[in-house]
């Protein structure tokens, strides 16, 4: 099967929140907008930000939201900078591991976001094929 790109759909409950967040925080470029929902492009997809969801003051455990959204950055304390210089509040700064290192934020609904400064040994790691 052939797919033409991804999507990740995420329902909230402060939808006008999570939109400002993820226009002016993040800047994610709007790629369309209906009555209820926003859809962000994203390299080689999109966000789809949805009414409907159910939000929270604290970061939303496993069992109430499984998914994390992480956006790979080639420099963490850049990305970091840029983002608290907009706003943004992150509960972790810099969290080391062998296969990287994060920084971890919350979107307006508790949603957890990670910005990834990964390498070689990440699962998520992408060899050039040239």
């Amino acid at each position: 099967m052939e797919f033409k790109e991804f999507g990740l759909i995420l329902f909230v409950e402060e939808y006008e929140k999570c939109i400002h967040f993820y226009r002016n925080v993040i800047k994610l470029p709007i790629r369309n907008r209906k009555e209820t929902l926003v859809t962000f492009d994203l390299p080689n997809g999109y966000l789809m930000v949805e009414q409907g969801g159910i939000g929270s003051l604290q970061e939303k455990q496993r069992k109430q939201n499984p998914t994390v959204i992480r956006f790979d950055v080639e420099s963490l304390t850049t990305a970091v900078e840029k983002l608290e210089n907009r706003g943004a509040v992150f509960l972790n700064r810099t969290l080391q591991f062998d296969w990287g290192t994060i920084a971890v934020l919350l979107d307006p609904d508790g949603n957890r976001i990670e910005l990834g400064e990964i390498n070689h040994s990440s699962g998520s790691f992408k060899p050039n094929s040239d």
